[in-house]
């Protein structure tokens, strides 16, 4: 795949490296590069895969664009503010690199989704928020025996890691397992803005690395970052012959949802799905609006900022065990945030019997983008 004269002079600073040079340039048109997660890492990881020229970049996200992200989101700015972040991502990748193709993957990551969208690409790259999906990721990578540049952050510090088929460790033979929750999230815990950007970087010159076959990719070290030491260190990590996905006898021989019951294909297939402007219309007619009932699965706080009228808050924590507070013979509507927890809250009722249960497609956020301008969703 030869470089096309505009190519030419586009990487030009590329070109002038010896090490990576035209052959080096061509082999990063060719790749094929998806980024997980369109937040704080991805932003800028993208950014710079898209400027050094990959071929195809995919990116994966569900989420719409907050305010709140654009504190460390590069990738958007105020007008993103309600759009989803694959679509808000790709017209900034494109318009600042047109001659590459980016793919847009709006969905949830899980195990019935994930091995077809990795498939088709040469490298992964990981940047997301949660400890569920960064192993989901991990045990996918390596059954399809994908090249996978993890990394994390939190509050000052982040850590970045380099896994290569046959060649060194993986995520859990760092970190064998991890309960949900035991590390604050970026809206809990908070994080320094500019944090992203120096591991997201990091992301993208380990992918470079790679694709190009120059340096050395950071296999069988954790590097962590300090910004308020400004420091970098550098730990030995092995390979662990009782890796439950890439040890000796493996116990993972296939990606799981780790009890996220929102990825259950099943349950997912009965959901009802309610645009804003459709729940809107239903909410409208006294004669729908009795049929239904409207279940806030937001934590009190959140419920606390701003609601729809008529909505019970019920923490999704504790939906299990008062699904019986229902009332009978109406339709549940799940409400939360970004849709996430609504959709998880429909495969739990859905588990305990209740028939057809519905949720807010894209949350309380895309009621706020497409009807109530004035609705005060909260920080995320």
């Amino acid at each position: 795949m030869t470089l096309t004269p505009s190519e030419l002079s586009r990487y030009h600073r590329h070109l002038a490296l010896p090490e990576l040079g035209r052959e080096g340039q061509e082999r990063l048109k060719r790749a094929r590069v998806v980024v997980i997660g369109a937040g704080g890492l991805g932003s800028p990881a993208a950014l710079y895969l898209a400027a050094a020229g990959v071929g195809r970049l995919g990116l994966v996200d569900c989420d719409r664009v907050e305010l709140s992200n654009l504190q460390r989101q590069v990738l958007f700015d105020t007008a993103s503010v309600g759009r989803l972040k694959t679509e808000a991502a790709r017209d900034r990748l494109l318009a600042l690199n047109p001659e590459i193709d980016v793919i847009a993957h709006t969905l949830t990551l899980c195990a019935q989704n994930v091995s077809n969208v990795l498939r088709s690409y040469d490298l992964v790259l990981d940047g997301t928020d949660r400890l569920s999906t960064r192993y989901l990721v991990n045990d996918a990578c390596v059954l399809l025996g994908k090249p996978l540049v993890s990394a994390a952050i939190h509050r000052f510090e982040g850590h970045a890691m380099t896994y290569l088929p046959g060649r060194g460790p993986c995520y859990r033979c760092l970190f064998p397992a991890a309960e949900e929750g035991v590390v604050a999230s970026c809206s809990e815990a908070g994080v320094l803005g500019v944090l992203p950007a120096v591991l997201g970087a990091v992301q993208a010159t380990e992918a470079i690395k790679i694709l190009t076959g120059i340096g050395e990719p950071i296999v069988g070290r954790l590097i962590t970052y300090d910004a308020l030491e400004l420091r970098f260190l550098e730990l030995p990590v092995t390979r662990r012959a009782d890796c439950a996905v890439c040890g000796e006898c493996p116990t993972i021989t296939a990606p799981s949802d780790a009890g996220d019951e929102a990825c259950d294909a099943a349950a997912l297939a009965q959901v009802r799905r309610l645009t804003a402007a459709a729940l809107d219309g239903l909410l409208a007619s006294q004669r729908t609006r009795d049929t239904l009932t409207l279940i806030d699965v937001r934590e009190p706080h959140e419920f606390n900022i701003h609601h729809l009228g008529g909505a019970r808050n019920i923490p999704l924590g504790e939906l299990e065990r008062r699904l019986s507070e229902l009332a009978p013979g109406r339709t549940p509507v799940f409400l939360c945030r970004s849709g996430r927890r609504s959709l998880m809250a429909c495969a739990i009722a859905l588990r305990r019997g209740l028939e057809a249960p519905a949720h807010l497609e894209g949350g309380l956020l895309a009621w706020a983008v497409q009807i109530d301008p004035a609705f005060r969703v909260g920080p995320g």
